[in-house]
């Protein structure tokens, strides 16, 4: 970045507009000075006084030839931003470094540079820079910290330019910003058995049979790269092409998560309210079931996905776990409530068929919502919902769930569909209300003689 060059194009608009900007500039003492000399010229033409004369010209003409001197300064000074990290949890800090670079021939005077952030972030940081000589550079930091989530602009940098007697300040701007990401609180979560579907094999599940009378074998075509020991010689001579036995490949478990963000659901707001446990505590399943393996796909109330995630969901354990928890970690930063009546719309997304373990976070259900959420069950190889009751959560509730724990007859036609239902109380911490789940679970695989998998 050229602060000289920002500063022409803003700056340069004519002769006129040059005096006005550096008349703008004069501080405190150089307005003071200035109109003490004009007063003592005044004095001195008064009174025939040519000593005093040269006084008040000299206290005039100082001000403004510092301001002029000043303008025409143009210092090529390099700026950058550094975040680190870029995308840290609400209520940690993060630390931003400023480089500044003397890229001229000419060493700068006093400087003092200014970061712009949002005032959630904290104060706007300033720092006083001494005389940065030819090619040389400042670094200098300072840490910024939110307990909201959202995206917040840091910039642009500011440079306020001096002369050596303080009688002028001008403000030159970079262009360049960044963006600070303010991701939700992740816990870390104890492995349980809520996995309501065993590994398999994934073509093998949804394969048919190969033409009739063979060994049940789908061939493809032969691809470079493609070990010659898998080569189907009966397929090769009827196709005429060299064609080479499908791998079955080992079916990763998937697992949906759903935020519930209807508005008209959660009451309050705030770092402490329900909706932000609601989100939490979305984020903390989507990376515990990431770094498990599993297939991870983050639904909302709406219908809407993260973009760019496949129709099974982002891979975990793989080389890209770590970008597909930062873009649904990016999503849940700036997700908001929706203006949604309804859950109809996740429950066609959902009819459309997953079969995997479905993670749900809800608001308040009224009846007609609960029937809904109960059929989204039907769909799914396991479902657990956590619940929470906005009313409730307002009000002071003990912070220890147990089964009882919001128990209503929404709670109840939950279960009976075959859900895993807990109310979550004001408070709860995440890593005992899912230790809850999985008792829950538990007991009820074992009322009905099955077996969850984890």
């Amino acid at each position: 970045m050229d602060a000289g060059g920002t500063d022409r194009s803003e700056d340069d608009r004519g002769e006129g507009g040059g005096i006005r900007t550096a008349l703008t500039g004069l501080t405190t003492r150089g307005r003071s000075f200035l109109a003490a000399g004009i007063a003592a010229a005044v004095c001195a033409y008064v009174l025939g006084q040519s000593d005093l004369l040269r006084v008040g010209l000299l206290l005039s003409v100082l001000p403004l030839v510092c301001a002029t001197v000043l303008y025409r300064t143009r210092y090529r000074v390099a700026g950058s931003r550094r975040l680190s990290p870029g995308r840290v949890p609400a209520g940690s800090e993060a630390r931003v470094h400023l480089r500044v670079d003397n890229v001229s021939r000419l060493p700068t005077g006093l400087l003092m540079l200014q970061d712009r952030v949002p005032y959630v972030l904290g104060p706007r940081p300033r720092f006083v820079l001494d005389r940065v000589e030819p090619g040389g550079r400042r670094e200098v930091s300072y840490r910024v910290r939110s307990d909201l989530r959202g995206r917040y602009p840091l910039g642009p940098l500011q440079l306020r330019l001096t002369d050596p007697f303080g009688l002028c300040e001008l403000t030159r701007s970079f262009s360049t910003y960044d963006t600070l990401t303010v991701i939700p609180r992740v816990e870390a979560l104890p492995p349980v058995r809520l996995s309501g579907e065993a590994r398999g094999y994934g073509e093998g599940r949804q394969r048919s049979l190969a033409l009739a009378g063979d060994d049940d074998v789908i061939p493809r075509g032969y691809r470079y790269g493609d070990d010659l020991r898998r080569v189907h010689w009966r397929s090769t001579a009827r196709y005429g092409e060299l064609m080479v036995r499908r791998e079955e490949q080992p079916q990763r478990a998937r697992c949906t998560v759903l935020l519930d963000t209807r508005g008209l659901a959660y009451e309050g707001a705030g770092p402490d309210s329900a909706f932000e446990w609601a989100v939490s505590g979305a984020a903390s399943v989507l990376v515990h079931m990431l770094e498990r393996g599993f297939s991870v796909r983050l639904l909302t109330d709406t219908g809407n996905s993260v973009p760019g995630e496949g129709a099974d969901g982002f891979a975990g354990a793989s080389q890209g776990t770590a970008d597909a928890a930062g873009l649904m970690m990016d999503t849940l930063a700036v997700i908001d409530h929706s203006d949604g009546t309804g859950l109809s719309r996740a429950y066609d997304v959902l009819r459309g068929g997953n079969e995997g373990l479905l993670v749900a976070f809800f608001g308040d259900l009224d009846e007609e919502q609960a029937t809904v959420a109960a059929k989204m069950r039907q769909r799914s190889g396991g479902a657990v919902a956590f619940v929470l009751d906005g009313g409730a959560w307002e009000r002071e509730s003990p912070a220890v769930p147990g089964p009882a724990d919001g128990g209503g007859e929404r709670l109840r036609m939950l279960r009976e569909a075959g859900w895993t239902a807990v109310g979550v109380p004001r408070g709860a911490p995440l890593e005992e209300v899912w230790r809850l789940a999985d008792r829950e679970r538990s007991g009820l695989t074992a009322a009905s003689g099955g077996e969850g998998t984890g």
